[in-house]
């Protein structure tokens, strides 16, 4: 489970014994402490071993494939970049990690509005945190953590310097969100529409060679 959750299932398991003396009571604690495990859960993944692959950032629904310019923020410019965006539903494993290895030479928090994490206009209007990573190889792969309707909370983990090996947890959104990320000129697509995502072993593209 990410650390994030301790305090939610603490929470439940105190109302539980709190109330233990009435069955009810205990019964909603231990539910809402059960239900707070499953959602902050952190399963271990085994990231792909051969090189040059953007592997994807969450678990969820492939709902977006578009060229657009990435987040302006980040000073990257306007010219438009592939983007790939994962729709999580509250039944989603919500932890992020890194789709590629290398250096985080930037994270990026932006306030915005709380628009349905599915919907296309969420990139530019939701609130946000915009991580760009660089390979070894001098890719950068930018991830987003997007704020959806429920979710109101992004933890990121990570700040320019930090290292992440591909696959790594950095972050968690609470309560259904969405993931976008944006790749290099010349990366290869490797999903479809409406393809079921597993956060750090899917292959989301191939790294221009």
């Amino acid at each position: 489970m990410h650390r994030a959750g301790v305090p939610f299932v603490g929470a439940g398991l105190a109302v539980a014994a709190l109330g233990y003396r009435r069955r009810w009571v205990r019964t909603a604690g231990l539910a809402a402490a059960a239900a707070n495990a499953a959602f902050f859960r952190e399963p271990t993944r085994v990231p792909p071993t051969r090189p040059g692959v953007i592997v994807a950032p969450a678990d969820g629904q492939v709902c977006l494939i578009e060229h657009v310019a990435p987040p302006p923020e980040l000073g990257l410019g306007d010219e438009p970049r592939l983007r790939i965006s994962i729709f999580l539903s509250v039944l989603d494993a919500h932890v992020q990690r890194a789709p590629v290895g290398g250096e985080v030479i930037a994270a990026v928090h932006q306030p915005g509005r709380f628009l349905s994490a599915d919907l296309p206009e969420a990139s530019d209007a939701n609130e946000r945190n915009s991580v760009v990573i660089r390979t070894a190889d001098g890719h950068e792969v930018i991830a987003v953590q997007i704020a959806g309707l429920i979710a109101r909370r992004i933890v990121c983990d990570v700040g320019a310097g930090d290292h992440l090996e591909i696959g790594a947890t950095y972050g968690l959104i609470r309560f259904g969100s969405r993931l976008d990320t944006y790749l290099p000129a010349g990366a290869v697509p490797q999903v479809a529409l409406g393809q079921r995502a597993v956060g750090a072993e899917t292959v989301l593209a191939e790294l221009p060679r």
